[in-house]
C-alpha cells in the first residue's frame, strides 16, 4: 500500500520523506489556508515546493465547480510539474472533467467520494485515483471502512485500473484496516504514519538491550 501524507506543511512532508516510506502528497484549499497559503500564484508556488520535496504524486485540487473552469485550472496545474495529479470533486462536471483529462493522458484524483456508486462513476470516467473519505463517514456513524471493501470488490470485479486512495484517515488503525481491505493508497496526517512505529514491547525490549549492553561494558 502506498503512503501519502495529507497536508500542506512542508516540515511534515520533509519528515515523512526522510522516513523513506512516503509515496506522495495530497492537499486541498483548506490545508493550504491552514498554512497561510492564499492567492492563486502563492498556491501554485507552494505546489512546486511540495513537488521538489517528494518523489511521488502530488494531488493539486481545482476550486472551480463548472466543467470549463475545472479544465482551465486542471491544465494549468498539470503543466506545473510532472508529479501533479489534478484533484476533482465528484460532481457531474467533475466526472466530465475527469473523462476529458483521462482522454488527454492527464492523471486525476476524484475526491469527496462517499458511496460505491460514486466510485464506480469515477472509474468509468478513467480516474487515476478515487478518494473515499472514511473518517468523515465515521463522523456520522457510518462505517467508512465498509465503503473501502465495497469499492475494492467492484473494481476487482471489472478490473478497473483506478486506485483506491483511502482519504480522511484519522489514526493508525485506519491505516492497518485499509491495508487489510486492499486499499491501494492511504492518505493521512504524519501522526497516522508515525503511529505505526509504536509498540510498548519494542520500547521495553530496546531498553533491556541497552541496559544489558551497558552492564557488560562497565
Amino acid at each position: 500500500m502506498k503512503f501519502f501524507i495529507d497536508t500542506a506543511n512542508l516540515g511534515d512532508i520533509a519528515e515523512a520523506q526522510a522516513l523513506g516510506v512516503l509515496d506522495g502528497v495530497t492537499t486541498n484549499p483548506s490545508l493550504m489556508a491552514k498554512e497561510g497559503i492564499t492567492g492563486a500564484e502563492n498556491i501554485l508556488a507552494h505546489y512546486q515546493k511540495i513537488c521538489d520535496l517528494v518523489d511521488g504524486d502530488v494531488s493539486a485540487e481545482v476550486i472551480s465547480t463548472d466543467f470549463e473552469g475545472m479544465v482551465e485550472e486542471g491544465e494549468k496545474l498539470a503543466a506545473l510539474h510532472p508529479q501533479i495529479v489534478v484533484k476533482l470533486p465528484l460532481i457531474a462536471d467533475g466526472i466530465k472533467a475527469c473523462k476529458y483529462f483521462s482522454d488527454k493522458g492527464i492523471r486525476t484524483n476524484v475526491t469527496l467520494v462517499f458511496s460505491a456508486g460514486q466510485a464506480l462513476l469515477a472509474a468509468k470516467a478513467g480516474a487515476t485515483y478515487v478518494s473515499p473519505f472514511i473518517g468523515r463517514l465515521d463522523d456520522i456513524s457510518t462505517d467508512g471502512l465498509n465503503l473501502i471493501a465495497e469499492i475494492r470488490q467492484i473494481y476487482d470485479n471489472y478490473a478497473f485500473d483506478t486506485q483506491i486512495l483511502a482519504a480522511s484517515v484519522r489514526h493508525t488503525m485506519h491505516v492497518i484496516d485499509c491495508a487489510k481491505l486492499g486499499s491501494d493508497v492511504m492518505t493521512g496526517p504524519l501522526s497516522s504514519i508515525k503511529g505505526l512505529l509504536k509498540h510498548p514491547l519494542t520500547d521495553i525490549g530496546l531498553a533491556k538491550f541497552l541496559e544489558d549492553y551497558k552492564k557488560g561494558n562497565q
